[in-house]
């Protein structure tokens, strides 16, 4: 990634409960620390601020051209395959000076599903 051109957005669907964000603000908070020269925002779908629209027009603000969309979704359901692509559809149209990539969603990783099943290995032993 490109200093000051590129960022980091990461989706994740939102609750109404506060408390349900907080792993989330631990992921773009580790992630500002992994790469404090990419612009890193997190945004919900529903029920919590910023909108991605919201979070989308602070990276453009910022200078950002070449931005990754990150689905912090377990899998690719409804909401990464047909909700997200037209939200970032509005987001192209308002800054058509961006590239919005949308990635695969981080639960389809190799990593985090290993992670997932330490975890709950973990966890079943007590």
């Amino acid at each position: 990634m490109s200093p000051d051109t590129d960022g980091i957005l990461l989706f994740a669907h939102g609750a109404r409960d506060p408390n349900w964000a907080r792993p989330f603000d631990e992921v773009a908070a580790r992630l500002r620390a992994l790469a404090p020269q990419t612009a890193v925002e997190l945004a919900f779908l529903e029920f919590m601020s910023p909108t991605l629209a919201e979070a989308g027009d602070r990276l453009a603000a910022c200078g950002c051209q070449r931005v990754s969309v990150v689905p912090l979704f377990l899998g690719a359901g409804g909401h990464v395959r047909r909700d997200l692509p037209e939200l970032l559809d509005t987001l192209a149209a308002r800054h058509p000076g961006v590239t919005w990539q949308l990635r695969a969603a981080v639960g389809e990783t190799e990593e985090v599903v290993a992670a997932m099943a330490c975890s709950a290995l973990r966890l079943a032993s007590g």
